[in-house]
């Protein structure tokens, strides 16, 4: 089993939270890489010195060369609960972005419409509305050296949305080769972290508010 260590930011008995690592598939795909999701199912088995199998629910995804905060199902009922929030557009999330070139204004509601093509694994704005309706919303945050850094809400939660809407702007987002960056990053991550998420627990009721700190590296340094 895969040693990385995890950096987990929240865990309950029914949710535990995770800081993504650029590189972590968060449930199995066709590549036949350990995904996340058997790592914490690990972590929890020896935390808690489980002797059979260990329940854990996907309930969100985020791209593989993303980071930020992740959030599994430790149980059936907060899956299936989460999973409602979910398709009721009941979860709040915030993502940073790094970008090349500014953005048209410092903050704008983006919409387009957006169809999947599933042999290339990407997204593409469609003229029509033969796609499915997205919605983002942007802040700048601050100006880098030769970089821009936004905050980003989506509304709606499409295949690679952030990704593709910002790239259809003229502003790819560092390290994104599949929709128009220039340049790759060293480590192949992409300068898109999922930043936070706020939710009511789908137990307790009480309001969750979940931050992971971003990559220790230069460009998020800044």
């Amino acid at each position: 089993m895969n040693n990385t260590k995890l950096h987990v930011l929240y865990e309950d008995n029914h949710l535990i939270a995770i800081n993504k690592k650029s590189g972590d598939i968060c449930q199995a795909d066709k590549t036949g890489d350990i995904p996340l999701s058997e790592i914490v199912k690990e972590f929890l088995k020896n935390k808690y010195n489980k002797p059979g199998n260990v329940y854990l629910g996907t309930i969100h995804r985020i791209d593989r060369p993303t980071t930020g905060v992740i959030i599994y199902a430790k149980t059936s009922k907060a899956l299936s609960r989460m999973n409602e929030k979910f398709r009721n557009n009941e979860i709040s999330k915030t993502y940073w972005a790094i970008v090349k070139n500014k953005l048209p204004k410092q903050s704008d509601i983006l919409e387009n419409y957006l169809s999947k093509n599933n042999k290339k694994n990407k997204s593409f704005v469609t003229k029509g509305k033969d796609g499915k309706y997205s919605k983002l919303n942007y802040n700048i945050i601050k100006s880098l050296d030769n970089y821009y850094q936004y905050e980003i809400n989506p509304e709606t939660g499409r295949h690679h949305q952030i990704r593709v809407q910002l790239s259809n702007i003229g502003s790819p987002i560092k390290g994104d080769l599949k929709y128009g960056a220039k340049r790759s990053n060293k480590d192949g991550s992409i300068c898109l972290h999922a930043r936070e998420i706020i939710f009511k627990h789908p137990v307790t009721k009480e309001e969750l508010k979940i931050t992971a700190p971003t990559p220790q590296n230069i460009i998020w340094n800044n």
